[in-house]
């Protein structure tokens, strides 16, 4: 894939960029800025070169129409705030306001235009509406750089076929992610870990499918942990589980022993009899009672769990310990984020409710190697799955080569 560098001198050119400015509000408050702070090295990086840059993005799922509750303005003036110079707001994405700004832009200025999703030929399925749409941005500019890495696993008009249509390179946060990814996937410094929590093993199918061959342990913890104590025949009482997932857990039991990947579950369960910050117990994790329901990993899995990560020496986590949310059961995850922070070699954050973890308990994102912006796109990444707006990346060099 090219890069920034091998754009050329870009001063004067307007630079359309697809960044990940998908950020969690409250009303009109940024509750995380996480994903605009990690836009901006790309962004400053076209302005500083002279570029007219106009950033495009989602926010949310107001399928196809305009909806103030999903307007990306508050994260324009956010995006002001961190690169210290104003940036223009267009209130359309193709329209009037998108025209007039594109047209007045002037070198090193910054612009976000309205959320892309606002048109319902972004996310369309027809090809033809989609490249429609896909024609009426690519207008505003004259070069495409794709930073949103988030987004990268969809086939839509802002990150697939506008890089069809204008000379296309890929952004310095997915590069970044990229090379990371890669380095979980194809050459880890060992030992590697992988720490999986959240609700579902069904979510993580694809990513323990990929990597249980690659590494050295498996931790498995929060909701999906009751799936694989069940498969092994024990009670869970109330806690989330997945019957029609317990045939696969068995076998990724079987298969990590047969593998010699060390298959690491909780020994203890913190739980409580509801679903609230309240009257939580620490038990076995082999003697959940009935009336009771999993709601975090227990101190001395905690702890088991901080020692097989320090001591590795590349460590991907993906999805909480437990409700972190809730002071009663965030000790799990906060003690694997502690660990994390620790290990000599490469921690890598696996975004979504990983990095609104770690940054709710207090930690600082530079304490991690590297918190993806990803999301899904990471783990369809970690999956070994096709991402398109990868692919057209990848298919526009050789374009270019050609030419």
């Amino acid at each position: 894939m090219l890069t920034v560098s091998d754009l050329g001198d870009l001063r004067g050119k307007r630079v359309l960029v697809r960044s990940d400015l998908n950020v969690p509000l409250d009303g009109k408050k940024i509750a995380d800025d996480g994903r605009v702070r990690a836009s901006v090295p790309t962004i400053k990086r076209l302005a500083d070169a002279g570029a007219r840059v106009l950033v495009t993005a989602h926010l949310g799922r107001p399928d196809g129409v305009p909806n103030p509750d999903y307007s990306l303005e508050p994260v324009a003036e956010r995006l002001g705030e961190l690169l210290g110079s104003p940036v223009l707001f267009a209130g359309d994405t193709v329209g009037v306001q998108a025209h007039r700004i594109s047209a007045a832009l002037q070198d090193g200025q910054v612009a976000v235009l309205e959320n892309v999703r606002f048109n319902e030929g972004e996310t369309s399925k027809d090809d033809a509406v989609r490249g429609a749409f896909a024609d009426e941005l690519a207008a505003l500019a004259d070069v495409f750089v794709s930073d949103g890495f988030g987004v990268v696993h969809r086939k839509q008009a802002s990150v697939y076929d506008v890089a069809t249509r204008l000379p296309a390179a890929v952004g310095g946060l997915v590069e970044a992610e990229v090379t990371v990814l890669e380095c979980l996937t194809e050459s880890p410094e060992r030992p590697y870990t992988v720490v999986l929590g959240g609700s579902k093993v069904s979510d993580k199918l694809g990513v323990i499918d990929n990597l249980l061959s690659k590494a050295d342990n498996l931790l498995i913890g929060g909701g999906m942990v009751f799936t694989f104590l069940k498969a092994q025949g024990h009670e869970v009482g109330k806690s989330l589980l997945e019957d029609d997932q317990l045939d696969v857990a068995r076998g990724y039991i079987e298969q990590a022993e047969a593998q010699g990947v060390r298959l690491v579950l909780p020994t203890d369960i913190v739980v409580a009899p509801a679903f609230a910050d309240a009257d939580a117990t620490t038990v076995a994790a082999d003697a959940i009672p009935s009336d009771q329901l999993g709601l975090d990993i227990g101190p001395d899995s905690a702890a088991a769990f901080a020692d097989v990560i320090r001591g590795s020496k590349t460590v991907f986590w993906n999805g909480p310990m437990g409700v972190f949310e809730m002071a009663s059961f965030a000790e799990g995850t906060r003690s694997v984020a502690q660990a994390l922070t620790e290990v000599d070699g490469l921690s890598v954050v696996g975004g979504g409710d990983s990095a609104a973890a770690v940054r709710q308990l207090g930690f600082d994102d530079a304490q991690f190697g590297h918190i993806s912006t990803g999301g899904g796109a990471s783990l369809e990444y970690l999956e070994g799955k096709t991402l398109p707006g990868l692919d057209i990346l990848e298919e526009s060099t050789d374009r270019n080569a050609d030419a």
